[in-house]
């Protein structure tokens, strides 16, 4: 064995020697930025920041109805539906087509795929929503969709290493008195109305939220912005009221599924 040490000193000492400038190459950057802190994580929550305006916590639900604050509104997105590139015409008008046949066209959602940004907020179902520091949860009655909005001063994770979701990345901030949220890295796995209107993966939503009729009331303005699918950006207006006396239940779409897949082909029923 003692003729291999000097062999076995010098695999070591060539291995510390290789090695070196590789684990100096992986040592982090001093100047690299902190990691982002998780939104409930302690010192997150007790950093000193200004207090919001006002507080969502609450149970909220879309009025469609007219009511002495607002204008009837759909939870639909049309008509009149915002103009398309030539592509997305064509979908929409299969989709047209298909819903005039009395066939569902492309119904990610009675496959139970996810409904998806912006859909899950326009639909008539309760959403839970809970206020923290640094952040807004929300979970809605229609599939249990879970979003999270960060209030807490972060940017957007860099659009090369974001993995890009249903719903999204949101980040709010506040103008005034009017919540303000910014939403893109969405998958474009979903449509944004029965009809057939689509959606790519560079879509980007603007919400913005202000409480109305003394705060039993909130009025939401989504902007939609999407340059694979529509000509120009368009606005809607929705409103949700205030239900204390409702809750979110569970939704298990596989249970009692009407509009299931038959031989591979959605047929509603």
């Amino acid at each position: 064995m003692a003729q291999f040490k000097p062999v076995i000193a010098a695999a070591v000492a060539a291995c510390v020697l290789m090695g070196a400038p590789l684990a100096f190459a992986q040592a982090p950057a001093t100047n690299a930025p902190p990691a982002q802190l998780g939104a409930l994580a302690p010192e997150n929550l007790n950093k000193k920041r200004p207090k919001a305006p006002w507080n969502l916590t609450g149970t909220w639900q879309h009025e469609a109805a007219k009511t002495a604050s607002h204008p009837a509104n759909s939870f639909r997105f049309g008509p009149p539906y915002p103009k398309f590139t030539p592509e997305a015409q064509k979908e929409f008008d299969a989709g047209a087509q298909a819903t005039k046949e009395g066939r569902a066209y492309k119904d990610t959602i009675g496959q139970c795929y996810p409904a998806g940004m912006p859909v899950i907020m326009t639909r008539v179902w309760p959403i839970a929503m809970v206020q923290l520091p640094t952040v807004i949860y929300m979970v809605s009655g229609f599939e249990n969709a879970f979003r999270q909005i960060f209030i807490d001063g972060r940017q957007h994770m860099d659009p090369d290493l974001v993995v890009r979701s249903f719903n999204g990345e949101s980040i709010g901030h506040w103008e005034g008195d009017t919540l303000v949220v910014d939403t893109v890295a969405i998958n474009g796995k979903s449509f944004i109305d029965d009809e057939g209107e689509a959606h790519s993966d560079k879509e980007h939503l603007t919400e913005r939220y202000r409480k109305i009729d003394g705060g039993r009331q909130i009025e939401l303005v989504m902007t939609v912005e999407d340059p694979v699918t529509l000509e120009r950006p368009y606005s809607y207006t929705r409103y949700y009221e205030w239900r204390p006396d409702v809750r979110p239940a569970e939704y298990i779409c596989e249970e009692n599924n009407r509009n299931a897949p038959v031989n591979g082909v959605t047929v509603a029923k």
